[in-house]
């Protein structure tokens, strides 16, 4: 299999830096790969060699995330909006003019938002654990995150500033998966050391208590897959307790044709997964990029 050397580049995009991981033939068919909470671009180390042979693969890092630029939260507005702001101007800088996304976690309503702004620009989905339904929420996991987002306040704070500390995202990367032993240390360990950076519990309760705003989009996310007939395939840890599975099984009441596989693994399904995501990757988008 031809793989192409992962390059690490940097973007300016108003005024803020985007750093982003790139492989691939520069005339091959685009895929953007957006990460979730906690991570980075760091997630798709393992998966962005097994495509970069037939595909020009860009991973960037959210802004507040990974190498990426993390202004104040008094300087800049961490909203679902202004990440899916930043990132279309991104796209943009570069001249992606068509590509496939690839959501996960946060990842999912920020890739949406550039599918309900420009949806002649999106070839195809590949949606791992990256929710646009009611069901897809798992009710304990969510809890404290609803609670925040109702009311914030010091009490509602509290619980969730746990889910960005070293304990929390750990359970994110090891609940769910049989044998924890194959998740290697350094993706958690990776994160935690980001998240524990200065400024970032308040640029992470913002993110998360912006949230709600993420739910009132469902049914425009929903209405997008019915009138764009998207191809989208649903790669799923079935044991993830945060995005639950009745979220994959959920698209094809929108996209009957949608494709759906449930892994048995967890929330970061590419820990454990990488090889068999990557199969399934390239002979769904093979059949609906490389043939059209």
């Amino acid at each position: 299999m031809t793989t192409h050397r992962t390059h690490h580049r940097t973007a300016t995009v108003r005024g803020l830096d985007v750093y982003y991981r790139e492989a691939g033939p520069a005339d091959a068919p685009v895929l953007l790969l957006l990460h979730g909470f906690p991570s980075s671009s760091h997630m798709f180390r393992d998966l962005i060699p097994l495509l970069s042979g037939r595909y020009r693969v860009i991973a960037p890092d959210h802004i507040g995330f990974g190498r990426s630029s993390a202004p104040a939260a008094s300087e800049f507005s961490y909203t679902f909006d202004e990440l899916a702001a930043v990132t279309q101007e991104f796209t943009e800088q570069l001249g992606l003019t068509e590509f496939a996304l690839y959501i996960q976690d946060y990842g999912s309503p920020i890739g949406l938002r550039l599918a309900l702004a420009h949806p002649e620009r999106v070839t195809a989905i590949v949606t791992q654990n990256g929710n646009a339904y009611e069901e897809g929420l798992g009710k304990e996991a969510w809890a404290p995150v609803l609670a925040l987002i109702e009311e914030r306040t010091p009490e509602t704070e509290a619980p969730v500033r746990e889910i960005s500390g070293p304990d929390g995202i750990r359970w994110q990367y090891l609940h769910g998966v049989p044998d924890p032993s194959a998740v290697s240390p350094d993706a958690y360990e990776h994160d935690t050391a980001l998240m524990a950076r200065p400024g970032q519990p308040d640029i992470q309760l913002d993110l998360i208590s912006d949230y709600g705003a993420n739910f009132a989009l469902y049914p425009a996310f929903q209405e997008y897959f019915r009138t764009s007939r998207v191809p989208l395939l649903a790669v799923w840890g079935a044991h993830d307790e945060i995005f639950v599975p009745a979220g994959a099984l959920a698209f094809q009441r929108d996209l009957p044709e949608a494709e759906v596989h449930l892994l048995p693994t967890g929330h970061f399904a590419l820990e454990t997964h990488a090889p068999q995501i990557a199969r399934l990757m390239t002979d769904f988008l093979d059949r609906h990029l490389l043939t059209a």
